[in-house]
């Protein structure tokens, strides 16, 4: 398992900086293209989805039914399923409205709404929050992937690659307040960039602190709480959002599309 812990760690930090590909979009582009983000976040969401029902719930499952029997394994399971779901829930109710980076944002609001907002201490103050919204927000995301790399490398690739694809939407969320607060482009993209280190930083502390206890067991625990957090971002956030940008089948059609890479993708690492 130690020789996983690097891999682990390069897989988090990829997931984390990804902010910075939705910091570029949100200060460099022209206009949203919402077709090519619905689609890309319903590709996340079904991806999400698909990995946390079949592989991680399962395996997971099969950690805690073998230490504990199957009646009270399960229950551990369902439990940290539902710890996972409230976890991100509590971390989301704390941020306030406005500063949440998950609330669905365009490229063209960085003229608009720059002209409404006047007074710089404001948005000193709103770019602050929304910095630090983005890095509690990932904290646990950081940790989620980490230790599912580091138990399983094939599922750590699939969980990286959907949590960085989240994060584009929600580094374009992050950097527009930050624009705001600064007046500079490069300092917005700077903060957006930087926030997304909460991921590896949220690995690394997860790692220290809880590496004298990772055994099955607490491999199960964890993965079924990722699989929590994974499921109530896709419902909560990721298909919401989606369903901003374009039609409701165009998300489908992204769900479905990353129901199936996933599943390609597990089949073949068998």
């Amino acid at each position: 398992m130690e020789e996983n812990v690097l891999f682990a760690f390069g897989l988090t930090l990829f997931a984390g900086l990804a902010t910075g590909i939705g910091s570029l979009i949100a200060l460099f582009a022209k206009r949203t293209n919402e077709t090519w983000l619905s689609l890309a976040l319903g590709f996340s969401g079904g991806v999400m989805l698909y990995v946390s029902f079949v592989e991680i719930f399962p395996k997971s499952q099969l950690y805690l039914v073998e230490n504990f029997g199957t009646q009270i394994g399960t229950l551990y399971t369902t439990l940290a399923f539902f710890g996972g779901m409230l976890l991100i829930a509590f971390i989301d109710r704390l941020i306030p409205h406005e500063h949440n980076p998950h609330e669905a944002r365009r490229v063209e609001e960085l003229d608009t709404e720059a002209k409404e907002i006047l007074k710089k201490k404001q948005l000193h103050r709103m770019g602050m929050f929304t910095a630090l919204a983005i890095a509690i927000h990932n904290f646990p995301e950081g940790l989620a992937t980490f230790a599912s790399a580091l138990a399983d490398p094939t599922l750590g690739i699939a969980i990286a690659i959907a949590i960085a694809i989240h994060n584009i939407p929600e580094g374009i969320a992050a950097s527009i307040p930050i624009y705001y607060a600064t007046g500079s482009r490069k300092r917005a993209f700077a903060f957006s960039f930087l926030s997304g280190l909460a991921e590896p930083i949220g690995a690394l502390i997860g790692y220290f602190l809880l590496k004298s206890w990772f055994n099955d067991v607490t491999f199960g625990l964890l993965f079924a709480a990722v699989g929590g957090i994974m499921v109530f971002i896709s419902l909560d956030e990721l298909l919401p959002t989606a369903e901003k940008y374009a039609s409701h089948h165009t998300v489908i059609y992204g769900v479905v599309l990353g129901m199936i890479v996933m599943a390609a993708s597990l089949i073949l690492f068998l």
